[in-house]
């Protein structure tokens, strides 16, 4: 566990700090029943136990990891210590120290054997050093002194203990959030590439479908078209002198002729429209709104953009653009409304379009019958949703409007790089 700067700050400099202190005082005070050694004594333990201290801690912070290392440095400290206070009972100023490194170098339990020695030389110094346990009570006093430095080193080591052990905890929620993170960002990054890998397929599905659908509509309408086209000219030109007759069927293939343009016309349509070459879907559909409120007085029609444009994939753009005419188309033939509100909305993974009228409505349960006048657009629209890996949601009822909702993903040009 990596600790934080402010709890490694007080060994850069609480012991040196504590230990110059304690010699001055060992060098100006001077009282009576105190024993001082002699000032090249002193000098030595003290320079001994900064070595000591520099060379195991500072010098070395990453063996505080290291068990062995951490007891010997301790042991060495205690050692230190206790020649200290064998020089002058003021180092007692500095030994109480041993208390927090007690915390630092040693785990668990044996902080708490950590604590006796370095509470009794704590205590030493206080009662006044090793002569004052030959006066007459001066043991007594001795217990009582290491039994109140004991009792505050619990306390020290009950508070530090269990602030240690949050911190422990709070590390450890922080690496499980940070792996279910990185679980989570990997399932996004499996999604986005299944994703892009069903819309791939798709893509291909509808270009089947697309082809299929053009061979259909070549089959079913114009080459028929063409068809009866031959057969009333071939007809008029068999009618020979009748010019009614042959006016008749001249008549009719030109009528077909009509039909069969209409026909082709609409399929190409049907293919990528061209607007969105010139311009992003959100101006397009705004021309198509003006474009049919142009042609449908009696309705207002608007488009409310949200979110950031960004231009997409083709393929999601036309469906969109065509969604919405087909959407446009059924209100002007079936709706009666006389609001409709089209909300183009482009979000993180999905670009939504609502179209909601205040129209007749309908029941969308009940299959509506193929018709001249309509009956496949939901169908198509959904069809087509459904190429590109979308949805569609029909919500209406008879008399209260309706409400549709088309749902596409969000992949920019390029995406599928």
């Amino acid at each position: 566990m990596t600790e934080a700067p402010e709890r490694k700050a007080w060994r850069s400099w609480l012991p040196f700090t504590t230990l110059g202190i304690a010699t001055a005082l060992a060098f100006v005070v001077k009282a009576p029943h105190i024993t001082h050694r002699p000032a090249p004594e002193i000098f030595a333990a003290v320079a001994l136990t900064a070595a000591w201290i520099l060379w195991w801690v500072t010098l070395h912070p990453h063996w505080a990891t290291r068990r062995v290392h951490m007891t010997v440095f301790f042991v060495g400290l205690l050692s230190c210590n206790l020649l200290l206070v064998w020089c002058s009972p003021f180092f007692g100023f500095f030994t109480w120290t041993a208390n927090l490194f007690v915390i630092y170098a040693l785990p668990g339990r044996w902080r708490i054997a950590g604590a006796v020695p370095g509470a009794a030389i704590t205590g030493l110094s206080q009662v006044g050093g090793f002569g004052t346990l030959a006066v007459f009570g001066g043991v007594i006093a001795f217990l009582v002194v290491v039994a109140a430095n004991l009792l505050i080193a619990g306390v020290m080591l009950y508070v530090e203990t269990r602030n240690e052990r949050d911190a422990r905890r709070r590390v450890r929620m922080i690496d499980e959030l940070a792996e279910a993170n990185t679980k989570l960002e990997e399932a996004l990054r499996e999604n986005a590439g299944l994703h892009a890998q069903l819309l791939v397929q798709a893509r291909e599905a509808g270009v089947l479908d697309e082809r299929q659908r053009m061979a259909g509509e070549i089959h079913d309408v114009l080459a028929q078209g063409l068809t009866g086209i031959v057969t009333q000219l071939e007809a008029a030109e068999a009618a020979g002198a009748d010019p009614g007759d042959r006016d008749r069927h001249l008549a009719t293939a030109k009528r077909l002729a009509r039909e069969s343009l209409s026909e082709a016309r609409r399929s190409v349509q049907a293919l990528r429209p061209q607007q969105l070459d010139a311009a992003p879907l959100p101006d397009v559909l705004a021309d198509v709104v003006r474009g049919w409120s142009g042609l449908h007085t009696t309705t207002d029609a608007r488009l409310i953009v949200t979110g950031e444009p960004a231009r997409l994939l083709p393929e999601i753009e036309a469906t969109l653009l065509r969604t919405a005419q087909e959407t446009l188309a059924n209100v002007a033939r079936h709706a009666h409304a006389r609001r409709v509100a089209l909300t183009l909305s482009y979000m993180e993974d999905l670009v939504t379009l609502d179209v909601r009228d205040d129209g007749a409505g309908f029941d969308p349960h009940l299959p509506r019958p193929v018709s001249d006048t309509g009956g496949f657009g939901l169908r198509a629209m959904r069809e087509r949703l459904t190429r590109i890996a979308g949805t569609l949601d029909v919500e209406s009822e008879p008399g209260a409007g309706t409400a549709i909702s088309a749902c596409v993903p969000a992949i920019p040009v390029g995406g599928l790089a």
